[in-house]
């Protein structure tokens, strides 16, 4: 498979049109950025991104595992929270965020991820092993999916994301729904 502009426009446009999620996905793209940039969200803003990781899955992680998770999260206090993700934020590199945001109970790499997503759609992307698949199919990664991720690895797969989108002219956001729709083809 070759990932094209076209194929990315019309996954992205599936994607759109059939994902559930898609409509408070949408909210929190065009909302989140701003809020965590300023400051300006809640706890359960920050817990939204947390459950959102797993529950775009639509119930194939197990309901206790999920639960687990989030409820580690809830025991983090909101200002510890809040002066995570305010380092995140400022942080200059990417690795510097990841690492800052897995010092939060609850997130590890992947969640963390979802953060950067949150935090800037545009140049940032979740990471998961149905989009990595994706991309070691399409040649893009070269190795399966390490399960979990380490943030040298996220890093590489960052990288790879935005590459990709500078050469397909998208953003991340736009190749994270397609990526996903390509996993369900």
């Amino acid at each position: 498979m070759e990932l094209t502009r076209s194929v990315v426009e019309s996954k992205s446009a599936e994607y759109r049109a059939r994902e559930p999620l898609y409509p408070v996905e949408q909210e929190g793209i065009d909302i989140f950025p701003e809020m965590f940039r300023t400051g300006s969200y809640g706890w359960r803003d920050a817990e939204w991104v947390v459950r959102w990781y797993y529950r775009r899955f639509l119930g194939e992680v197990p309901h206790e595992e999920r639960q687990r998770i989030e409820d580690q999260f809830a025991t983090n206090e909101f200002e510890t929270v809040r002066a995570v993700i305010d380092d995140a934020v400022s942080a200059a590199e990417d690795t510097a965020a990841i690492e800052r945001l897995t010092d939060l109970a609850g997130v590890d790499v992947p969640v963390a991820s979802a953060f950067l997503q949150f935090v800037d759609p545009e140049t940032a992307i979740v990471i998961g092993e149905r989009e990595w698949t994706v991309l070691e199919e399409a040649d893009e990664l070269s190795a399966p999916y390490p399960n979990p991720p380490s943030v040298r690895e996220y890093e590489r797969y960052l990288d790879t994301c935005r590459e990709l989108a500078e050469r397909l002219d998208c953003d991340c956001w736009t190749l994270y729904m397609a990526l996903w729709r390509l996993w369900k083809s």
